[in-house]
Order: structure tokens, then sequence, then C-alpha cells
């Protein structure tokens, strides 16, 4: 027969051992609780923190490249000394033209854009920048002949010499033969003529307008520029002539 008191006592002492063991497991359970809810804080504010540190990184590379570029666009558009212009430096008003004297189109363009300077007169200023592509094998010495008689204040009657020859020394192998018959033709002092070709400033003058270009992210030529807005190059010359009436008004 069984002690109903044995059994009781029995009992009464498994139960505290599942009871101990009991808590000893909560305890344990919380204590990984605890440790897991700090591990996921401290992952959680380690990924804020990696996040705030590119978003800031983005965000300061962004600003930079933004200013940089107002910069930049700034400068390509400010017309200076060194450039070549016709018109008013005070008009509303300033075309900036990007060209290559042996590019067909740029050639197809001259006779409207002198026509247009000659219309408007001081109502627009006109300039013109050098921008030689290399398949054209003539361009670069073009602009350098065009620089050269620039020198000798005679920049513009060259520039029209230059387009308006251009299909007789484009593919010639003696182009610079041209460039001097043209020159005589002005009247320039042919020894300083030649030597100013060749000389290092009419180089970095060319290839300044040249970078000032890839600046303004020209890519073809002519490429022009109204009050330093790329313009979608015009059609017909009565398409022209009204973008620069809207921008005189």
């Amino acid at each position: 027969m069984i002690d109903d008191q044995n059994i009781t006592k029995k009992e009464r002492r498994e139960l505290r051992r599942q009871e101990k063991r009991t808590e000893k497991t909560g305890r344990e359970s919380a204590g990984w609780r605890k440790q897991s809810l700090r591990r996921m804080v401290l992952y959680s504010c380690v990924l804020l923190g990696v996040g705030g540190a590119i978003f800031g990184t983005v965000k300061l590379a962004s600003n930079n490249d933004s200013d940089g570029g107002n910069s930049s666009a700034s400068s390509v558009f400010s017309v200076s000394e060194s450039d070549w212009t016709k018109g008013n430096k005070e008009a509303a008003a300033t075309l900036i033209e990007y060209s290559d004297f042996q590019c067909p189109a740029c050639g197809a363009y001259y006779p409207l854009v002198k026509q247009l300077s000659q219309e408007f007169g001081d109502k627009v200023l006109f300039v013109y920048r050098h921008f030689p592509l290399d398949q054209h094998k003539n361009a670069e010495l073009a602009s350098y002949a065009a620089e050269a008689a620039g020198k000798q204040d005679k920049f513009w009657e060259m520039h029209d010499l230059i387009f308006e020859g251009q299909k007789e020394w484009s593919d010639s192998e003696d182009a610079r033969a041209f460039f001097a018959k043209y020159a005589a033709s002005l009247n320039l002092v042919a020894e300083q003529f030649q030597k100013d070709i060749d000389s290092a400033e009419v180089k970095a003058k060319v290839e300044k307008d040249y970078q000032s270009g890839l600046n303004a992210k020209v890519n073809s030529t002519p490429t022009f520029f109204l009050n330093g807005k790329k313009l979608q190059n015009p059609r017909s010359y009565e398409e022209f002539k009204k973008i620069l009436e809207a921008a005189v008004q």
C-alpha cells in the first residue's frame, strides 16, 4: 500500500524542481531575448549610420557636381577679351557659335550667320569659337590661319575667305598654300602670318576654344548657344531670324 503523504511530498519536491527548471529556463530565455534585442538595435544603428554616411557622400558629390557644373557653365558662356566678336558687347542677346571651318554644315550656316550679324547689328553680340573635329584633316590648320590673321587684325576677313573657299582647300594636301593666298589678298605680312600659324600662342587659343566647347557639351558643329541656352539648329534663315528677334525684344 502506498503512503499518500509520501506521494504528496514527492510530488511537491518534483513540482519545486520543475518550477526551478522553469524559472531558470525563463531567465535564460529572457536573457537571450535581451541579447538578441540589443544585437538588433546595434545592427539597426550600424545600418542607419552607414546609410546616413552613404547618403551624405552621395549628396555631397551631387552638390559638388552641381556647383562645378554651374561654375563651368558660367565660365563657358562668359564672353572674354580673347573671343572673336561682332556687335555690341552690351547687347541683350549673345549668340555663341562653335564651328569647324572644314565642316560642310558650318559652311552652309556661314552666310546665314553673316547676314544675321549685318541685319541685327548692335542688337546681338555674335561670338565665334573654334571646334575643329578630328575627322577633318585641315580644320585645325584653318583655325590657326584665322587666328594668325587675327594677329594682324584681319580675323573676320580671313574667317570669311576660309568659309567661302571651303571646297577648294578641304581635301587639299597643301591647304596651307591656300591660306597663304588668302593672307596675301588681305595684304597681311606673309612672314609674320606663317610664323603665327605655327606659334604656341595661336595653338593655345584654338585649344582653349575647343576645351570650352567640351565643357559646354558640344559634340557636333555648328553648335549655337543663345544667352547660354543651346539651340536646335534653325532650318532656315527666317527661323533663325525669329529666334533672335524674340531674344532682343
